[in-house]
């Protein structure tokens, strides 16, 4: 039986305790831990002591304030799913929680523990790359905002220094009809980290693809972007042939490996349809939004 390593554990009763605790070396924060616990148990962490912000409910909100969707680090999985307000302005977070893992696990894990594990295989990674969002990082000198296309350094790691917790996410609520996005994933079995997944957020203007936001997960995507094939769209029509284009592009600029879930020609066809799909749901949802 895997067990993990010797370990001390610390529970935080306010931000402030938090981040006290976690200014000493050596300390892991414990968020909703269905990815922390499992990688203690196979020692690939190795945490001298574990600081549990499962208490923290100052940090377990959504909502809509400031022309933002606000969503606090310790909202679970199942309240994002189930909130109006984030499904109203961005049907993508409700198509990417149907999919995460599965009911107990949405129903205990975090989404700003999800950010903070940085799973090259993480669902909200590509989809908050796509849609632009803003991390909120306190520190014991105040808070400091990050996009969260800057927030991952490279698998399993974040900007997230000793002595900090992220806090806060923060999404700019759209301001006009024409916007629309989409998730779309394929997995071997329901629950399961993804063989590939797309994430896609349109702002249209007369049917000119005003900004476009492409998130790739599980293929190697640096910072979980499409880069190149958001340039690719900015500024032509949102037609079939476009989007086809923009996820060639993206299948050519992301870098899988092969490994139990395919070989990386089948990871490359995946995200060319994948990202295509995407496309145009998001294109659809606008329409309907521009319509009501």
């Amino acid at each position: 039986m895997q067990v993990p390593s010797h370990v001390e554990y610390e529970r935080a009763t306010s931000v402030e305790h938090a981040l006290m605790l976690l200014g000493r070396p050596d300390h892991r924060v414990l968020a909703g831990g269905h990815s922390l616990i499992p990688m203690m148990k196979l020692r690939l962490a190795q945490p001298g002591v574990l600081v549990d912000i499962n208490g923290l409910a100052e940090l377990a909100y959504i909502e809509e304030r400031g022309g933002q969707l606000r969503i606090g680090a310790m909202a679970r999985h199942a309240d994002l799913l189930d909130s109006p307000e984030a499904g109203q302005h961005f049907p993508i977070f409700h198509d990417a929680e149907r999919v995460v893992a599965d009911p107990i696990v949405r129903l205990w894990g975090t989404v700003g523990g999800s950010l903070c594990q940085a799973d090259p295989s993480e669902d909200l990674s590509a989809v908050f790359a796509a849609v632009r969002a803003i991390a909120v990082i306190r520190g014991q000198d105040g808070d400091r905002e990050v996009p969260v296309r800057e927030f991952h350094l490279g698998p399993y790691e974040t900007v997230v220094g000793p002595g900090e917790l992220l806090t806060e996410i923060r999404v700019p609520v759209p301001a006009h009809a024409g916007t629309g996005s989409a998730y779309e994933k394929v997995a071997r079995r329901v629950g399961d980290w993804s063989v590939a997944a797309a994430a896609a957020a349109l702002r249209l203007d007369q049917g000119t693809v005003e900004q476009a936001g492409i998130g790739l997960t599980a293929v190697g995507a640096e910072h979980f972007v499409a880069a190149e094939a958001e340039d690719f769209l900015r500024g032509k029509p949102a037609t079939q042939q476009n989007f086809e284009q923009a996820a060639k592009i993206a299948s050519e600029h992301c870098h899988p490996v092969a490994d139990q879930r395919g070989p990386e020609d089948y990871k490359r066809h995946l995200v060319a349809e994948l990202t295509t799909r995407a496309l145009r749901r998001a294109t659809d949802r606008a329409a309907e939004r521009t319509r009501a």
